[in-house]
């Protein structure tokens, strides 16, 4: 695979990496410049020479996963301090790369929902925001946001990418159930978070488990959303604590990619 395809790869299935680059040749050396390699936590792809000097890249790459970091550019003299003969001079760009942009799908363009997309404009993440209303929607959004008119709402639920993020807050109850079913019967969404009260989510949970859920399947779901100890009713300050919320879920998803 070559290295291009790789970074394809991982970009899309949100895998951290390593981007290297040589960034300068000078003299005598395995690779010119502009040749790269990527590489994760148990991989890479590409080259950048081979060796001894290969090798270095490697660990360094290897800690930033481990440890973080940004862009950082390493020089290396080819000489008998590396093992290497070519008696050049390579110079290398580390570029730590993040888990994709999580994917978020918000259902309900209520008052939160428009809170709430306000907030996740300003953070790497896609938003695809989905009503029936098309009068519910502001005349512009965040670029990071796709707005869908749908009179069938959870049909959408079967289109979202893998690995979503769902916030479920219509201004249906019943449509809000149906959404949330449709969510937990998928088995596949990082966060299933339902806009309301602990009472709110022991109905929905009594009515599901009579439509035969499991308490496991049952146990995914969010209900209250949002980030301990925010107690504002706010749709503003329910919309920070569910972004401070998703940004959790992000941070430990990328923890377990790199420490699996």
């Amino acid at each position: 695979m070559s290295w291009l395809d790789e970074l394809a790869r991982l970009t899309e299935s949100g895998t951290p990496h390593v981007l290297v680059t040589v960034a300068e040749a000078q003299g005598s050396a395995p690779r010119e410049a502009g040749a790269k390699m990527v590489v994760t936590a148990d991989g890479l792809a590409g080259t950048v020479g081979g060796g001894n000097l290969e090798h270095r890249a490697l660990e360094l790459a290897r800690r930033l996963l481990r440890e973080g970091g940004g862009p950082t550019l390493e020089h290396f003299p080819l000489g008998p301090a590396l093992g290497q003969c070519c008696g050049g001079h390579v110079s290398l760009l580390f570029e730590p790369l993040a888990a994709h942009a999580l994917d978020v799908v918000l259902f309900g363009a209520g008052h939160v929902g428009k809170a709430l997309v306000a907030v996740l404009g300003g953070l790497d993440c896609r938003v695809t925001w989905i009503d029936g209303r098309a009068d519910a929607f502001p005349a512009e959004v965040p670029a990071n946001v796709t707005v869908e008119i749908s009179d069938a709402p959870v049909y959408d639920v079967a289109e979202a990418p893998a690995g979503a993020a769902y916030l479920v807050m219509t201004h249906s109850h019943d449509l809000d159930q149906d959404l949330v079913e449709a969510i937990l019967r998928r088995g596949d969404a990082a966060y299933c978070g339902l806009i309301g009260s602990a009472t709110k989510r022991a109905r929905f949970e009594k009515r599901l488990a009579k439509k035969g859920l499991d308490a496991a399947t049952l146990a995914r779901l969010t209900c209250p959303i949002g980030v301990p100890g925010v107690a504002g009713k706010k749709p503003a300050e329910i919309a920070v604590a569910v972004a401070a919320q998703l940004l959790q879920l992000r941070e430990t998803a990328t923890a377990e990619a790199v420490h699996p």
